[in-house]
């Protein structure tokens, strides 16, 4: 029904007039927050849209370290905004907003931070395309006096965590802002370029220079997105249920190579027997790079990077299923805040607890009770809180084993089928987004139908030695055996990651 308006509702009309004037006021463009408000990392990320897809296409040329090219920005705008941050700490050369030149600062305060401001303030809802052109020497750029770009001598590792990025593309830093990505890079002819998902193709544009192009499919986040430029022994295959599964290997690896192959080339026998546990593989691709450029060993989607100290001793099939676990716990199910770390590498470790007894090295109940009964009630390992341990200890030791036996006591607490139910359901309703332990903690109370609170308060925010371990033995002193398989599981998640 259309109402009518009188001529005494003058002073209705000019009411309505001033509530429009001062809502629009209200509506004006402002910028982007610099941050997406993570304590542990508080110039992380940033507000004021959504990254769907990341198009970086680059030339790196090892003898000089010059890393030049354009990444291209596909984006939502959340809020309407006069500006916005990039998180990035290389020269720039040019930055398009939708085709239009846009004015910027970039990295002026050393936090690696770039600011856009575009022609004409953006909306809210906006697709927006953002294209930045740049050039540097990666391996002299600091951010927050930190290099995360590591030069070799053949090439240049941009492999880290909990950031990376920023020293080879201009992103939204920040687990919770995933997005597809094309990585495409030219090197010379004698050197690899390696990235993660599949490799599309290799082309020859121009005498001595071949592209390398990458495309990864399922939602990834900045710091899983890795670039492996060297002289590499690079292997492509297929897995048995036909996913790409590239591996490649340093050239220098040494009497190392036969135990990195021996581990590597078994990632998809590895990750059928983890789909049994945790639920279907989430990703496109497989595969993982060995380089003696690095000691740690990263969970980079599709494709973790190893270190090629891990395979001194032999093979390690061990840190391979660490690693490939987080391709569910960590790449597919993100953090959505650091502080939830435990997430990650909790689940990790306990997966090789899970490998080491389906190949017969020891069993999940004999690993949680030797790592809860070797480590003595006045190490200061139990003073560390798994479930927020700190930005200083988030990668401590703690959270990786006391964080596995948290998940061996929530086994044994409600039972083999209600706890991999539990894994299972976390993994598919949370794939391709991220997840906070609180959710973890409801979900499996609601799958178990049990109280499940006092035990992850004693075990993930309860400094001291839980008095009943894993398995449900009270707190004594016990004379150890140690597993088969104990050191191996022990160095790959210490000194591999």
């Amino acid at each position: 029904m259309r109402k009518t308006v009188r001529a005494s509702s003058g002073l209705t009309l000019a009411c309505v007039a001033s509530v429009l004037l001062t809502s629009v006021a209200s509506a004006a463009p402002t910028p982007g927050a610099p941050s997406a408000g993570d304590p542990y990392y508080p110039g992380a990320g940033n507000g004021g849209y959504d990254v769907s897809h990341y198009d970086i296409r680059l030339t790196y040329q090892p003898a000089t370290d010059l890393l030049s090219g354009t990444t291209t920005i596909s984006a939502v705008t959340t809020q309407e905004l006069s500006r916005f941050n990039l998180d990035f700490g290389l020269k720039v050369n040019s930055v398009l907003v939708d085709n239009a030149p846009a004015t910027f600062a970039a990295n002026t305060d050393g936090h690696g931070e770039l600011v856009v401001t575009p022609a004409r303030p953006l909306p809210k809802g906006k697709q927006v395309t953002v294209a930045v052109a740049y050039a540097d020497k990666p391996s002299t750029v600091k951010i927050d006096g930190q290099t995360g770009w590591v030069k070799t001598p053949d090439g240049a590792l941009a492999v880290n965590e909990p950031q990376v990025s920023a020293w080879w593309y201009p992103g939204n830093d920040h687990p919770t802002d995933k997005a597809t990505f094309d990585v495409s890079v030219e090197v010379p002819d004698d050197v690899s370029a390696l990235s993660n998902g599949a490799l599309v193709r290799t082309t020859k544009n121009r005498a001595g220079w071949t592209r390398w192009s990458w495309r990864s499919t399922q939602p990834q986040a900045t710091y899983l997105t890795s670039l492996e430029v060297g002289k590499f022994e690079v292997l492509r295959q297929t897995t048995p249920d036909g996913q790409p599964f590239i591996t490649a290997y340093d050239v220098d690896l040494g009497e190392s190579l036969g135990a990195a192959k021996a581990s590597i080339e078994r990632t998809p026998e590895v990750n059928a027997f983890l789909a049994t546990q945790f639920g279907p593989y989430p990703f496109e691709a497989q595969g993982g790079v060995v380089t003696d450029g690095q000691t740690f060993s990263l969970e980079n989607q599709t494709r973790p990077v190893y270190g090629a100290r891990n395979f001194i001793y032999g093979a390690n099939t061990s840190l391979i299923a660490h690693e490939n676990a987080h391709q569910w716990f960590g790449d597919s199910v993100a953090v959505g805040r650091w502080s939830d770390i435990w997430l990650n590498e909790g689940f990790a470790t306990y997966a090789q607890y899970l490998w080491s007894e389906h190949v017969g090295e020891g069993t999940a109940d004999e690993l949680a009770q030797y790592t809860y009964d070797r480590i003595p009630a006045s190490d200061p390992f139990w003073q560390v809180l798994p479930g927020d341990p700190g930005a200083d200890r988030q990668f401590d030791n703690a959270v990786y084993d006391r964080g596995a036996l948290t998940l061996h006591t929530l086994r044994k607490t409600v039972g083999d089928q209600a706890f991999f139910q539990i894994l299972q359901r976390w993994t598919a309703a949370k794939k391709g987004s991220t997840g906070r332990i609180t959710e973890f903690i409801a979900l499996a109370e609601q799958v178990s139908g049990k109280p499940l609170h006092a035990l992850f308060q004693t075990w993930l925010y309860t400094a001291g030695k839980p008095a009943v371990g894993p398995n449900g033995a009270t707190l004594a002193a016990k004379t150890l055996v140690e597993p088969k398989s104990f050191k191996q599981i022990q160095q790959a998640h210490h000194e591999g990651h």
